[in-house]
C-alpha cells in the first residue's frame, strides 16, 4: 500500500496534490485496492461547483459503485481525458494518470485541514475503511 507523503487524504480514501493555485484529486491507493477492477468513472463536467465532503462522482467496479467525495469546495476545471477509455487507469496509477480532477479551491488553504500520510496510514491500519 502506498501513502505518498506530499499528498493529503480524507477519510473518504480520495486524495489531494496541491499544484499551484489548483488541486488535483484522484482516489487512494488503499480504495482502488478495496474496490477491485474498476471498469467505469463517472466525473463532473468542467465548471461544475463542487462542495467539501460531498459526493462529486463515482467509481464503479466489478464489486461495486462508490461516491467520490471531493476533499474541498470549489470548481472542476479539468476532468482527467483518459479515464474514460481507460478507467483501469485508477487500479494501476492511483497516484499519477489515473488521477481524476482538478479542482480550483474556493480556499487555497483548504487541504491544510486534511490528513497527512502518517495519520491517513494510521486510519487505514485502525480498520477504518
Amino acid at each position: 500500500m502506498e501513502f505518498p507523503e506530499e499528498l493529503r487524504y480524507t477519510k473518504e480514501h480520495e486524495w489531494a496534490r496541491t499544484e499551484g493555485e489548483r488541486v488535483r484529486v484522484g482516489i487512494t491507493d488503499f480504495a482502488q485496492d478495496a474496490l477491485g477492477d474498476v471498469v467505469y468513472v463517472d466525473l463532473p463536467e468542467i465548471g461544475a461547483k463542487i462542495q467539501a465532503h460531498q459526493p462529486f462522482g463515482e467509481v464503479e467496479s466489478t464489486k461495486s459503485v462508490s461516491d467520490v467525495y471531493s476533499p474541498l469546495a470549489g470548481t472542476i476545471v479539468e476532468r482527467n481525458p483518459l479515464i474514460e477509455e481507460r478507467p483501469e487507469l485508477v487500479n494501476e496509477q492511483p497516484y499519477g494518470d489515473g488521477w481524476l480532477v482538478v479542482i480550483a479551491p474556493d480556499d487555497p488553504r483548504a487541504t491544510d485541514g486534511l490528513l497527512d500520510a502518517e495519520a491517513y496510514r494510521s486510519f487505514t491500519e485502525d480498520g477504518a475503511a
